[in-house]
């Protein structure tokens, strides 16, 4: 759901333009690290950052780790900026992009760990295409994760994460940590999303998994017909 834009936010965002990017950021492709101090450490991205609790949390609790966070949103990004400024962590970058196109922004190999926390589950069967975890969209993470590299994934959709444990074997993907109540299970589950704390706060459990990168990995690039399947769904 979008929310309703606030002019004031235009003005306001620039305060964090030292690690938020509003335009085009192609060019960083397979350069991320560079924007890092350390450019040796680890890179962990998080797919949909909302308004950053979690990001900026994993920030401070991993200092030798690179994050990035995506959102597409500009009223959300802002609040994101705002708490990672606030919790002075210098190994965050976040981009206003459009997850669909990971592929022009990362390059194969590229990243060690993608999180997708409580994504739209897109509840309708002819829009399964659009869930950031139907195969299409696992494939490009594949390909974009290195050897070893993982998917944390998170909701609270049964239906969602039924649909996407069955994607992830179809894919060949190894499964770990895989939990329908992560908040009563002995799995570490060091950060929120601000999403999640306010449910689970209510009683409504946490479903959680631990994606591995398949041994084999489809090469091919997503054709523009494949997109957009994706676009015009209905």
């Amino acid at each position: 759901m979008r929310l309703r834009r606030k002019p004031w936010i235009d003005e306001a965002i620039k305060e964090y333009s030292d690690f938020l990017h509003l335009e085009s950021c192609e060019s960083y492709k397979g350069k991320w690290r560079t924007l890092f101090k350390d450019p040796d450490a680890p890179l962990w991205v998080e797919l949909g950052t909302g308004k950053g609790n979690f990001i900026s949390q994993m920030a401070q609790i991993h200092k030798d780790v690179n994050f990035i966070g995506i959102e597409i949103q500009v009223g959300v990004l802002y609040y994101a900026g705002k708490k990672c400024a606030a919790a002075e962590v210098g190994n965050v970058q976040l981009l206003r992009f459009d997850v669909a196109r990971l592929e022009d922004i990362f390059a194969p190999g590229e990243v060690d760990r993608f999180f997708i926390n409580f994504c739209d589950p897109w509840p309708k069967k002819r829009h399964a295409k659009r869930r950031l975890t139907y195969r299409g969209f696992l494939d490009r993470y594949a390909r974009l994760l290195k050897e070893g590299g993982q998917v944390y994934f998170k909701s609270d959709n049964a239906g969602l994460f039924d649909f996407t444990l069955e994607e992830f074997k179809a894919c060949g993907w190894p499964l770990s940590e895989v939990t329908y109540d992560l908040h009563n299970s002995p799995i570490l589950n060091e950060a929120m999303t601000e999403y999640e704390a306010k449910f689970s706060a209510k009683g409504q459990p946490i479903f959680h998994c631990v994606a591995t990168r398949p041994q084999e990995v489809i090469d091919h690039v997503v054709k523009k017909d494949e997109c957009r399947d994706e676009e015009t769904a209905e």
